[in-house]
């Protein structure tokens, strides 16, 4: 299998999401100033979510799957709702109040098991592994060392310039949701 280098993430990131533009939210852009709903990338972005949109039903006989051994929560259907999501996300809960979860990006063929670090989750992260890797193939996971990396000329909605690791840049921000508080 390929090794995931860090050029590559960042080549697939700033492929759908420009260097430098700062926000999303178009009034706090001053005049003249890019605004990234304009832009190439945020039209590949939304292609992207599109496509999400349309290959769903995959994502849903996997998670149905996943759900009738384990307490799954899908966390996707904002994408349903004409969201602009960059991956289909989930999380399985381990005991009544840690959860781990899983991303299946839809910009690339990655995926992502964010673990919270507890002794359950590991034959539960290698079940889920394989069935994404049966049900998307080719995908292979992003190293905890490059997808903690941050990206730090990309902003996103809820993620300032600086802030957006090559994680939440391809999982979104709901990678961050299981993280202890």
């Amino acid at each position: 299998m390929k090794v995931i280098t860090r050029s590559e993430l960042l080549d697939v990131v700033y492929h759908f999401y420009p260097r430098g533009v700062c926000c999303t939210d178009r009034s706090n852009v001053p005049p003249n100033e890019a605004f990234y709903d304009g832009t190439e990338e945020h039209r590949r972005l939304v292609e992207a979510a599109n496509r999400g949109r349309a290959e769903y039903p995959t994502w849903k006989a996997m998670t149905r799957r996943l759900g009738d051994r384990y307490g799954l929560q899908n966390e996707s259907l904002h994408l349903l709702a004409g969201g602009g999501d960059p991956a289909y996300s989930a999380r399985i809960w381990l005991t009544d109040e840690t959860a781990l979860s899983f991303h299946v990006s839809l910009l690339g063929p990655y995926y992502g098991i964010h673990l919270p670090g507890i002794p359950e989750e590991e034959p539960v992260a290698r079940e889920i592994a394989r069935e994404i890797e049966a049900t998307y193939p080719g995908y292979r996971p992003i190293p905890a060392e490059l997808g903690y990396e941050v990206v730090p000329d990309v902003a996103m909605d809820t993620v300032l310039m600086g802030e957006a690791t090559i994680y939440i840049c391809l999982f979104s921000v709901v990678w961050t949701w299981v993280d202890p508080v």
